[in-house]
């Protein structure tokens, strides 16, 4: 598993999204991640057409007695060069049983797709195990989707370092590529 753990979380390390976003974890679940059947892979671009409706998120570990929180954001907003509202939130589920997919927990914050206006923007979806089946109601702590900060949220909910985080690219769509 080490060596899995390893190849898992490099392209998180050069796609910066550990540092940016988490700090160094251990990928210890199998988390996948899919919009219309085609699986996201760390750092692979992925137009904001094919990703306007809620993904597939399936947890590969735990067991039915296993919760976990699924948080999806973007560091990048308003652009790569001067992310100054840094991580906008898009989504956030909680309560996920393992082995299951994220349809079976609680969704908190709503899906929100992607909507890259200025560079290449990274979106992460980062999974952490929760220690016990929880109320997590942040409404009233976010009065924006901006300026988010996923460390913060994990500390504040007691969930420790990350289990499984995986991101994709993608940048604005203009009529030309959309071809």
């Amino acid at each position: 598993m080490e060596n899995l753990g390893s190849r898992l979380i490099e392209p998180l390390i050069v796609g910066r999204v550990v540092g940016d976003v988490l700090d160094l974890f251990t990928q210890t679940i199998e988390m996948n991640v899919s919009y219309s059947k085609k699986q996201v892979c760390n750092g692979h671009e992925l137009f904001p057409s094919s990703v306007s409706s809620k993904p597939r998120v399936e947890i590969h570990g735990g067991d039915l007695r296993s919760f976990f929180t699924l948080v999806m954001i973007d560091p990048d907003v308003p652009g790569p060069s001067d992310p100054f509202l840094k991580e906008h939130l898009h989504w956030i589920v909680t309560n996920i049983p393992g082995t299951t997919d994220a349809t079976f927990g609680k969704e908190v914050v709503s899906y929100e797709f992607p909507r890259p206006n200025i560079g290449i923007h990274r979106f992460v979806f980062v999974l952490f195990k929760q220690k016990q089946r929880h109320v997590i109601d942040i409404s009233p702590n976010i009065p924006s989707r901006d300026k988010f900060n996923t460390r913060k949220f994990a500390i504040e909910h007691d969930l420790g370092l990350p289990v499984a985080a995986v991101f994709f690219n993608a940048q604005r769509e203009t009529a030309a590529r959309r071809r």
